[in-house]
């Protein structure tokens, strides 16, 4: 299983926070960009996300393992 979580806008434009995919060992390990398409999120991660995985910032194309959870953040201003 992989657990995967939107945050801020990205949460409400999705209408979820957070949900769990099983992935199958015997196909190519996904990556965060497989999930975004695979989850219906749209194409392709839209340039201004950022990926993290496990809690560090990560590339698109990194392959994921079992037990990984991947959060998609929105660009974020603050003041």
């Amino acid at each position: 299983m992989i657990r995967v979580r939107l945050f801020a806008s990205l949460r409400e434009q999705a209408g979820w926070g957070e949900r769990s995919l099983a992935i199958s060992t015997e196909s190519p390990a996904p990556t965060p960009a497989s999930l975004w398409q695979q989850l219906g999120l749209g194409e392709a991660v839209p340039p201004q996300v950022r990926v993290a995985v496990n809690q560090a910032f990560a590339a698109l194309d990194q392959p994921l393992q079992p037990g990984d959870v991947v959060a998609f953040l929105p660009p974020i201003s603050g003041g």
